[in-house]
């Protein structure tokens, strides 16, 4: 959550350097500032991640039986899974968004004011940004976990047939999926430009014209802010959902409980 708040405050701060946001969020409201929005982020922890990893992995595994290569299989599934989350995540995060940079009401209210302004499409300013920024999030983050696993597998035990990486080795390669996964990072500071204004009853515009209010305001840099605690947040998703995700269902077949459920339901 701690990620989340910051990466969010700058990105609507976006004149705040990465320390003096994190010390601003501090100085404002100690450290249960951190974890303002906990509420509606554990309603999308909650649901997105199960919406995910299902969606992800049986595209993956689709792929994968068709012949796609795992980079391949990974971009797709990834992205197919990211947009599957959109209809929960961008209520949730619109609340969050709320909460970090205009705080002072309670979550419950927020969501009675937000209907009442404008019904249930009100929670969705920002919502194409959302789209592109998950399809890509874990179309990125699968797919360069699996470029890097592969990689680092060649490099590490060449052609040897049937070689795996070690638990420290997947969770390496994670980390560095997980930071080149952030490219996308201008698709996040339009959807919090975008939310920001929705909770302010500001009208949004779309994805385009909010990323060239960004960038005329804070120059093509303002499309950036905030991608150190991005990184962060990143790294930690990905080590739980692409790689946690992979070595517990190679765990799982291992030990044949995959194998057994399979076959219990023909």
């Amino acid at each position: 959550m701690p990620f989340e708040v910051w990466k969010t405050r700058m990105g609507r701060k976006r004149d705040e350097s990465t320390l003096r946001a994190f010390a601003n969020i501090y100085r404002e409201g100690g450290p249960s500032a951190f974890w303002r929005g906990t509420q509606a982020k554990m309603v999308e922890s909650a649901t997105k991640g199960a919406i995910l990893m299902y969606a992800k992995e049986g595209i993956n595994d689709g792929l994968l039986a068709s012949g796609w290569t795992p980079g391949a299989a990974g971009v797709a599934a990834g992205a197919g899974g990211g947009i599957a989350q959109v209809s929960v995540m961008a209520p949730t995060t619109y609340l969050v968004t709320g909460a970090v940079n205009s705080p002072g009401m309670s979550t419950m209210e927020r969501i009675r004011t937000t209907y009442a302004r404008g019904g249930i499409g009100g929670f969705y300013p920002g919502g194409v940004a959302i789209a592109f920024r998950q399809a890509t999030n874990w179309a990125s983050r699968q797919g360069f976990t699996e470029i890097v696993r592969e990689k680092a597998r060649t490099a590490i035990y060449g052609d040897a047939e049937g070689a795996k990486l070690t638990k420290w080795e997947e969770v390496g390669c994670g980390i560095v999926g997980g930071t080149l996964a952030s490219w996308n990072h201008p698709f996040e500071v339009a959807r919090i430009e975008a939310q920001s204004r929705g909770n302010a009853g500001i009208p949004t515009g779309n994805m385009v014209s909010v990323m060239r209010d960004i960038v005329k305001e804070s120059g093509v840099g303002g499309l950036f802010r905030g991608i150190v605690p991005r990184i962060g947040l990143g790294i930690w998703q990905t080590l739980f959902m692409v790689t946690g995700a992979k070595m517990v269902k190679e765990t799982l077949k291992e030990n044949g409980y995959l194998e057994n459920a399979g076959s219990g339901g023909h």
